[in-house]
């Protein structure tokens, strides 16, 4: 999945950050899983990207709540 900006979680309603955010828990479980089992990852830098922007979606969130 394509790493989110701010400028696109704005255009983004309730339900699609709810699902955005369930997608990249899941696609971090699994890397998080990969690097515990020893596989080789392919991109390092990918958790802390992931991480990063579950962290937006949920500040997007938390803006939208506020806006209502």
């Amino acid at each position: 999945m394509a790493i989110l900006r701010k400028k696109d979680l704005r255009k983004l309603d309730k339900k699609e950050l709810d699902k955005k955010l369930a997608e990249l828990q899941l696609e971090l479980a699994k890397e998080r899983a990969n690097a515990n089992i020893g596989a080789s990852v392919a991109s390092p830098g990918r958790l802390k990207e992931i991480r990063k922007t579950i962290a937006r979606i949920k500040t997007a969130q938390v803006a939208k709540k506020g806006e209502k």
